[in-house]
């Protein structure tokens, strides 16, 4: 029995001798490929690809500029007692006075507003400027003796489909949320809650969702190119499709909000309708598309310029309208499809300025230049 032992541990010892020589002298062998070695805790990582080192950069660098905004409203139940309710969105300092450009829907009719830092400080903050027009605001926090890192905004002209962006943000209320995508596509148009059109948009794929509002949207240097303000999405989440207003809008229009609160736009109070081709064709008017004027204020803009409206009321279907106006087709050389696009052309242009007109006067075509005046800064209503 004891020799029967003895056997079977040589056996084992040889057996284990021999893999251990295998493996060792394996290793060197020209098959056998060395892997990656362990590091040790507390060791400095290190990116493998200059694109994850971008990421890690930017994301160092800019996300101290980005804020989470937290608003607080006030509704009133069945028996007019009030309930507050709050929302969040996200924001970008960019200037060290404390001025946040954020969306005007993350702050809009908020009786309260928070701004935490990155380092988790938190400011009361109060609305500087509005520009519903464009989905944008300003607000500010008073900052004191500390150092704030502000977001150097880029610019918006000539990007491309395909280039890499990146969006910062307070995503469903986890802060400091870095997400990667690319342009999706440019120049996109959609319709705001307010009936207003955003215009010019650029489209990502980068996970934008509740709580990026307001947040930047970033070039591969670290520059601010956009502002994220909604999402295409059934279901309240990201599918892929995020929108984000260009950086030039927010540069052009910042000035102004910093210093009178609102936007200085031309005084433009037109009423009319939107032509489609049944409509046209039951107005015999000559052409399929345009916005035809039905009543017009004779101290704005187009009523100090000439434009008419209507003087006969008609019964087309069950409606009743007014008809015999002027039906503008172009404005500054763009086509005249929706009230929505002309509402975009006429936000885009500042009092002393002019617009160049094209329309229809009982079928014969006019070009008008039409001087814009100012109206306070409240934007055209149309």
């Amino acid at each position: 029995m004891r020799t029967f032992f003895l056997v079977t541990f040589l056996v084992g010892l040889s057996a284990w001798i021999g893999s251990h020589y295998f493996y060792r002298h394996s290793r060197s062998g020209p098959y056998f490929t060395e892997g990656p070695s362990v590091k040790a805790a507390g060791t400095p990582y290190s990116p493998a690809n200059s694109d994850e080192g971008n990421n890690i950069e930017i994301y160092k660098r800019v996300s101290p500029a980005v804020v989470n905004i937290t608003s607080t409203t006030v509704s009133f139940d069945f028996f007019f007692d009030p309930i507050p309710r709050q929302g969040a969105g996200s924001g970008s300092i960019i200037d060290p006075e404390g001025h946040i450009l954020t969306n005007h829907h993350v702050i809009e009719g908020a009786r309260l507003l928070e701004v935490t830092l990155a380092d988790k400080s938190k400011y009361k903050a109060k609305v500087v400027g509005i520009d519903p027009a464009n989905d944008l605001a300003v607000i500010k926090i008073d900052p004191g003796n500390k150092k704030l890192e502000a977001v150097q905004l880029g610019t918006s002209t000539n990007l491309q489909v395909g280039q890499k962006v990146l969006a910062i943000g307070n995503p469903f209320g986890y802060e400091g949320t870095l997400t990667t995508g690319v342009i999706s596509s440019l120049h996109r148009s959609i319709k705001a809650e307010n009936e207003r059109l955003l215009d010019e948009l650029i489209q990502t794929d980068a996970a934008i969702n509740p709580g990026n509002s307001g947040g930047p949207l970033l070039n591969s240097l670290g520059e601010q190119i956009g502002t994220n303000t909604v999402i295409i999405s059934p279901a309240g989440g990201n599918v892929g499709v995020g929108f984000a207003v260009p950086v030039n809008i927010a540069k052009r229009i910042i000035p102004d909000l910093i210093r009178s609160g609102q936007v200085r736009r031309p005084f433009v109070r037109l009423m009319g309708y939107e032509i489609y081709p049944e409509l046209a064709e039951a107005l015999e008017l000559p052409v399929e598309y345009g916005f035809l004027v039905a009543r017009v204020d004779r101290n704005d803009s187009f009523g100090r310029a000439g434009i008419r409206g209507g003087d006969q009321i008609f019964l087309v279907g069950n409606s009743r309208m007014i008809l015999g106006g002027d039906l503008i087709v172009e404005a500054d050389g763009q086509k005249i499809d929706s009230k929505a696009r002309l509402n975009r052309i006429i936000d885009d242009k500042k009092p002393g300025e002019t617009l160049n007109v094209k329309f229809y006067r009982q079928n014969r075509p006019i070009n008008l230049t039409v001087p814009l005046i100012d109206r306070g800064g409240l934007g055209p209503i149309l």
